[in-house]
């Protein structure tokens, strides 16, 4: 199987923009006036009292936004930063030009075509963590890829954060789902690196998705976590689930509107709480099928609000969020071209974080073995693409057609041979180089072939080394944590 080496990615082209400056100008003015005059729902008592030191209008439940606050505080936010991983070549920085790829994260189920759709269990978390590891184009891990329903609820995030820092050597997602699951990860990545929580904050290790409760509802559990995040110094990524039609506006202007209401209030909080805190602008908006109400991804939609959503995040200096997402429930011809849409909406839309860009498969609730790596081979293909087209070597090139001459070929020109190993793109999935030998396998197809190899490359993994002390101190700190979560 061939792979492109790890490597961090810049996208050299100018983002798509589907919106005009002044509708840019006009979504940002909407949003303002539905924070000011309708307020949003936050739950945390906790969240409402910061708010409203910073001068907020709170009736009950309801917090009313001023909108020179939102602007004061939005403004706070750092347009890049940068996460430690264990490996410090794997290091990622989050923003500017820069991309960075995440795999699937909180599914319930997993799928693969041997075992077929099933609940999620620990050991088969851990192959996927360890196949994950194997392919270096995923630059981060999405905060567990499927739910280990086999561990008690209260402290399975504990067992997944150990396998996190064990099983790999690049960045991973902590879970923001209240205030102990939050402090956990950042307490373990802490020690994983020998540092405390002043040296966490000072070099970031932890990011977090935090969601909305759409339409306009900020829920006790996800603002404990941002806060326990932000005020660790730890990077929290906003993202609204608004799906147009459903929790949101049917047009894909009230469904933006609402989303960027939402991330910009989320991020006034959070800044309150840590001026300066990294953050990243998430967008999830998508729509309904509106004959079954259950979520289409991959559509055009969903490329359209990708795409603007970027221009709303460059307007606020913020990095941007976006994810490879399909509705299909098989590793099929659906899923692959509604993951294109997704990926190609996500990356032309300037995104720096594409988060589930490998895995993704049924609207979410699996984790496919052979969607993970059928992904990992578009993602390469895009990493290809994001390389600038070089015209320095013009010289070069006009020798080659001196040398080939008219009505030859470049097969075996010197021009051709030098480049060979580097110049094209090598599919890691599809082998047609030998029709022969293809047509020995029984003629498979990609999902079959996708199998292979993520048998290949799990039977292939080594474990990064850990410090055995390192490993102890985490050891304790789960069984100390068990016991003082289930008594």
């Amino acid at each position: 199987m061939r792979q492109q080496p790890w490597r961090s990615l810049v996208n050299h082209h100018r983002p798509v923009e589907v919106l005009r400056p002044d509708q840019v100008e006009e979504i940002h003015r909407a949003s303002m006036r539905l924070l000011s005059d309708t307020g949003m729902r936050i739950l945390s008592p906790e969240a409402r009292a910061v708010l409203a030191a910073a001068g907020c209008s709170v009736d009950d439940l309801i917090v009313r936004f001023d909108p020179d606050l939102v602007e004061t505080q939005v403004a706070l936010a750092p347009g890049e930063f940068r996460l430690r991983a264990r490996n410090p070549a794997k290091t990622l920085t989050i923003g500017g030009n820069h991309v960075a790829f995440t795999s699937v994260g909180g599914p319930a189920f997993c799928h693969d075509l041997d075992r077929g759709r099933r609940a999620g269990d620990q050991h088969q978390q851990g192959e996927y963590l360890r196949v994950i590891q194997q392919l270096d184009i995923i630059h981060q891990e999405g905060g567990g890829p499927f739910e280990a329903l086999d561990l008690p609820p209260e402290t399975r995030h504990l067992d997944l954060y150990l396998e996190l820092i064990r099983l790999l050597d690049k960045s991973w997602q902590g879970i923001a789902l209240g205030t102990e699951r939050a402090a956990d990860a950042i307490d373990m990545a802490a020690i994983a690196f020998g540092t405390d929580r002043e040296g966490l904050a000072a070099e970031p290790v932890i990011l977090a998705i935090v969601n909305t409760n759409t339409p306009l509802t900020l829920d006790v559990p996800m603002a404990e976590g941002l806060m326990e995040l932000v005020g660790a110094g730890q990077a929290v990524c906003i993202t609204p689930f608004t799906l147009a039609g459903a929790m949101a506006p049917a047009t894909l202007a009230g469904a933006l509107v609402l989303q960027n209401a939402e991330v910009l209030a989320c991020t006034t909080l959070a800044q309150l709480v840590r001026p300066g805190a990294p953050l990243v602008y998430g967008s999830f908006t998508s729509n309904v099928d509106m004959r079954s109400g259950s979520p289409a991804f991959g559509t055009p939609e969903y490329t359209k609000a990708a795409q603007a959503s970027g221009q709303l995040a460059r307007r606020y200096g913020m990095p941007f969020r976006s994810s490879n997402t399909t509705a299909s429930n098989a590793v099929d011809a659906q899923a692959a071209y509604e993951s294109a849409m997704s990926l190609w909406g996500a990356v032309m839309g300037g995104a720096n974080l594409v988060n589930h860009a490998a895995g993704w498969l049924e609207g979410g609730l699996t984790a496919s073995f052979e969607k993970l790596v059928i992904d990992a081979e578009m993602l390469q293909m895009l990493a290809e693409y994001l390389q600038p087209i070089t015209i320095d070597d013009d010289s070069l090139a006009l020798d080659a057609i001196a040398e080939v001459g008219p009505g030859g070929h470049f097969f075996g020109s010197a021009h051709t041979m030098a480049r060979y190993e580097t110049a094209f793109y090598e599919p890691m999935v599809s082998d047609w180089s030998n029709y022969e030998r293809w047509a020995e396998r029984g003629e498979a197809d990609a999902t079959t072939r996708a199998n292979a190899i993520w048998k290949q490359l799990l039977a292939e993994y080594e474990r990064p080394p850990l410090d055995p002390a390192v490993d102890e101190a985490l050891v304790e700190f789960v069984a100390h944590r068990k016991e003082a979560l289930l008594g």
